[in-house]
């Protein structure tokens, strides 16, 4: 049974809640270097300070992960005042978080308004597995690619997330998780006694990160700074519907790993699946992959394939995706479909599944088929909508049902 908790208890709103003043301030989580110089300058921090409170901020926000002024013993109390009277650290409010049977949790958090806006919601999945952590992150509330798989393809876009809504997202889990040292002792070690829960990200939650590319490309250089959240590239990967113009600059300006929602060998199947073929066909898409920066055996591309009965996962499906991606270093992730009330598709059954992985296999790529993680909760891949677009009862009755008569592994 999956657990959800109240996240509206008195006795956490405090500190889960951002102050409701908040929205009034300007957020200093997402901001460079450059911009928090300028945003300390703005309140009268001396030329000749900012440099170092730029630096002791970069490390309570990033390495510390505190959400308040007052816990940045180093700088002076009339300091924190000020920032506090004119910026803002605090997180999402988390609307709801629930954790599956298999340890799967996912966080449905709101971010106050921008400008003459209103409160957004999306949410983020963190999967724990023997040895690592991988938080799914992500970029937009909503989506605009419609892939007629996918779930969160039927709520519309209603924005971009910024820079630190992005991160935002890092920030609460590793605080969620006791992913951060202890604040109260800034002398102490700077990573959890027991290391972290979160070693990897994904940028494969609400969204297309390539039509968000300057928010993300921030958010990520962010996330890999080394004297910060300090996440290695090659445990970065964002997910790509394929956007192709913007594939290179992904590689070339945030140089991260790299992974591809294929699903479909034929341009007429995949015109329908994933409708942005419609604009970048698939050798378009290929070719800009082939040219991807740091390509090599040790930076492969992973191409993401779900699949789907009597659709996409033919014996010929098998052969002609190993004859596509001749040449390109890659990795194929074979995805179970994980269904949503109101989908038109079904999960292939598994020994259909193992068939094509090992013809895959034999042709020498990796071809690993996906544990279906968090499916109880709507957490796993293709299944994430925000709270504005919530299931309805009769909907999450009508989705246990088919878990029942067994269209999907839970």
């Amino acid at each position: 049974m999956s657990l959800s908790f109240d996240i509206t208890d008195p006795a956490t709103r405090t500190r889960l809640r951002p102050a409701a003043a908040a929205a009034e301030k300007r957020p200093l989580i997402g901001l460079s270097r450059e911009e928090l110089g300028e945003a300390l300058a703005s309140i009268g921090v001396p030329e000749r300070q900012v440099r170092m409170r730029v630096q002791q901020l970069w490390h309570w926000l990033y390495v510390r992960g505190v959400a308040d002024f007052s816990l940045m013993f180093n700088i002076s109390k009339d300091l924190r005042a000020e920032l506090d009277a004119n910026f803002t650290i605090a997180r999402p409010e988390i609307v709801e978080e629930q954790v599956s049977n298999d340890g799967t949790r996912k966080w449905l958090f709101r971010f106050p308004p921008r400008g003459a806006g209103r409160p957004v919601e999306i949410e983020t999945v963190y999967i724990p597995e023997e040895g690592r952590g991988t938080l799914c992150i992500s970029s937009q509330v909503g989506c605009t690619l419609t892939c007629s798989f996918c779930h969160t393809g039927t709520q519309k876009l209603v924005r971009n997330l910024t820079a630190g809504e992005i991160l935002d997202q890092l920030l609460t889990a590793r605080e969620r998780l006791g992913d951060f040292p202890d604040a109260a002792t800034p002398d102490g070690a700077i990573v959890p006694a027991e290391g972290r829960k979160i070693t990897n990200i994904v940028m494969m939650g609400m969204g297309e990160p390539l039509y968000n590319f300057e928010n993300v490309k921030k958010a990520l250089l962010i996330a890999s700074d080394g004297e910060g959240l300090s996440l290695s590239k090659r445990r970065i990967t964002l997910s790509t519907s394929g956007v192709v113009p913007e594939i290179y600059r992904t590689g070339e300006e945030i140089g991260v790993m790299l992974a591809i929602s294929l699903h479909a060998v034929r341009d007429d199947l995949r015109d329908m699946l994933v409708p942005i073929n419609k604009k970048y066909p698939l050798k378009e898409l290929l070719d800009a992959c082939r040219a991807y920066p740091g390509l090599s055996n040790a930076k492969r591309i992973t191409f993401e394939y779900v699949m789907l009965k009597d659709v996409n996962d033919s014996p010929e499906d098998a052969k002609e995706l190993v004859r596509l991606l001749k040449g390109i270093p890659a990795k194929i992730n074979l995805i179970p479909f994980n269904p949503w009330p109101g989908s038109n598709y079904q999960c292939s059954d598994w020994e259909t599944i193992e068939k094509f992985a090992d013809y895959v296999n034999q042709a020498g790529y990796a071809s690993p088929i996906r544990t279906p993680r968090g499916r109880d909760i709507l957490a796993a891949c293709g299944q994430l909508k925000s709270e504005s677009e919530r299931l309805k009862k009769s909907e999450r009755l009508a989705l246990e049902a088919m878990m029942i008569a067994g269209h999907g592994e839970a």
